[in-house]
């Protein structure tokens, strides 16, 4: 239980970048970047697939190297990419990016059902993978469109996806709070 605030705060993070960058990221890339809106979906299906692989990627990593190191890992990647793609305006450079964006600042999902699992005993495993994640979902869902377009009213969407870095910060500080217990024989 003590970890819960922790996981809380993490699955915020993590559902904030993701429904941030992928509810105003057509939008973005339509009325800042003048892609037709057609070809916006191209752009956004790139950013998935890095998603996907983001996930495999995660995965091994948190295997290989601990959760903590993997997380930390993503969340430097996700900071550098979210900075690194609001300032791009190349179509082709925007699909690299958007690859990479997307899997690292969405990857990290593959990581919390293993992390959660290691944190809580059998009796409690499955409600705390439920209620944290979905209390995360829900805060992060929500807070991460409206910010977005709360900041880009005023300063545009390209800082406004910019601004998204700063959670991951706050997502790598709260690793330091989350045992890395990889390997560690469960309840």
């Amino acid at each position: 239980m003590r970890f819960s605030i922790a996981i809380i705060v993490l699955c915020t993070v993590q559902n904030c970048g993701y429904f941030g960058i992928m509810t105003w990221l057509p939008s973005y890339l339509n009325k800042e970047l003048n892609l037709s809106l057609t070809s916006t979906g191209i752009w956004t299906a790139v950013t998935v697939v890095g998603m996907m692989l983001g996930i495999s990627v995660f995965g091994f990593l948190a295997d290989h190297l601990g959760r903590r190191p993997a997380f930390w890992i993503f969340q430097i990647g996700a900071a550098a990419m979210v900075v690194v793609y609001s300032q791009l305006k190349d179509p082709t450079a925007l699909l690299v990016g958007g690859f990479f964006m997307g899997m690292f600042a969405n990857g990290m999902i593959g990581g919390y059902g293993a992390l959660i699992s290691e944190l809580f005993p059998t009796e409690l495993r499955a409600t705390a993978q439920t209620a944290l994640y979905n209390t995360g979902r829900f805060i992060g869902g929500g807070l991460g469109p409206v910010a977005i377009a709360a900041i880009a009213t005023d300063h545009g969407f390209g800082f406004a996806l910019g601004t998204i870095s700063c959670i991951y910060v706050v997502g790598f500080v709260t690793m330091f709070f989350v045992p890395d217990r990889k390997g560690a024989a469960l309840e």
